[in-house]
């Protein structure tokens, strides 16, 4: 077997591309780098140092008052049971409506992947989604947050696309052998989807984890806040105290420091989840994407 001649040009551009693709990635995780060690810092040094990347004197302080507090706590597990059903509901929705859609001899296929198209390109837009929540006596609650957006019209295509790739076969198989089609969805079509579940279920989870303008719109209540909103008030709050609450009416909490920890709080569960789906990640955008 011959190797593949490799002329100098080729290294130099494989080089240059290398260089700036790292320059480009380190741009990128600076700023993560420094939110995540000003987060460990005293609110001295993060007042005196513009930048830095390792705290002199790390401390654990700020992270042990935000634990400590009710509203950040109750904000923590309302993100994660919601995020949780959420996820849930949207992938079931999302695959119930991609399953039949992605057979041919469905009546009326072709207008309602008209109109889901339509969906995609373009929305009613805040207000008239305001209206529907509100005219569904769904306001501050935490289905708000979830049948919104039920389903999202781009993945609803890709995963059809991915079941029309399955062979026919398996479903006459299915029919041959007195199978309906719901047992045809659950017993067959659902365990080859496990990539495409994977990454969708990702996808819709980022998306509910991250959402601020759901809560924001359609949430009054303070005690149904998310940890997107809790960041928010943070973020925006001359004095954290306020929005955080404060335990010890001695202790005036750092307020940069609590606005860098609960940034990294907020993001590092996503970030742990993300390796274990990993490896279905690439293969279901893939799998379901349109070939030529």
């Amino acid at each position: 077997m011959s190797s593949r001649f490799v002329s100098r040009q080729d290294k130099v551009f494989d080089l240059v591309n290398i260089l700036v693709l790292l320059g480009f990635a380190t741009l990128t995780i600076l700023p993560f780098l420094y939110v995540l060690a000003a987060s460990f810092a005293t609110e001295v040094e993060i007042a005196s140092r513009p930048f830095f990347l390792w705290p002199n004197d790390p401390t654990l302080e700020t992270y042990r008052y935000i634990f400590s507090t009710d509203t950040f706590i109750r904000s923590l597990l309302v993100t994660i049971c919601v995020t949780v059903v959420g996820t849930a509901v949207q992938i079931t929705m999302t695959l119930l409506m991609a399953y039949p859609l992605a057979d041919p001899n469905l009546v009326g296929r072709g207008l309602i992947m008209r109109l889901i198209l339509f969906a995609m390109l373009f929305s009613g837009g805040m207000i008239p989604m305001f209206l529907v929540v509100k005219g569904l006596g769904l306001l501050d609650s935490y289905w708000a947050l979830i049948l919104p957006l039920a389903i999202n019209p781009f993945n609803l295509i890709v995963i059809r696309t991915f079941f029309q790739q399955l062979p026919g076969e398996l479903r006459e198989a299915a029919e041959i052998d007195g199978a309906h089609e719901f047992t045809t969805f659950w017993r067959i079509m659902l365990p080859l989807s496990k990539p495409v579940i994977a990454t969708f279920s990702l996808f819709y989870a980022v998306a509910i984890w991250n959402d601020f303008m759901s809560p924001l719109l359609y949430i009054s209540d303070s005690s149904k806040w998310t940890l997107q909103m809790f960041v928010r008030q943070v973020t925006i709050s001359t004095d954290p105290s306020t929005t955080i609450g404060n335990l010890d009416p001695n202790y005036i909490p750092p307020a940069e420091g609590l606005k860098f920890a609960v940034i990294v709080i907020a993001t590092l569960p996503i970030m742990c989840i993300y390796p274990f789906l990993q490896k279905h990640f690439a293969k279901g955008v893939m799998i379901g994407s349109v070939k030529g």
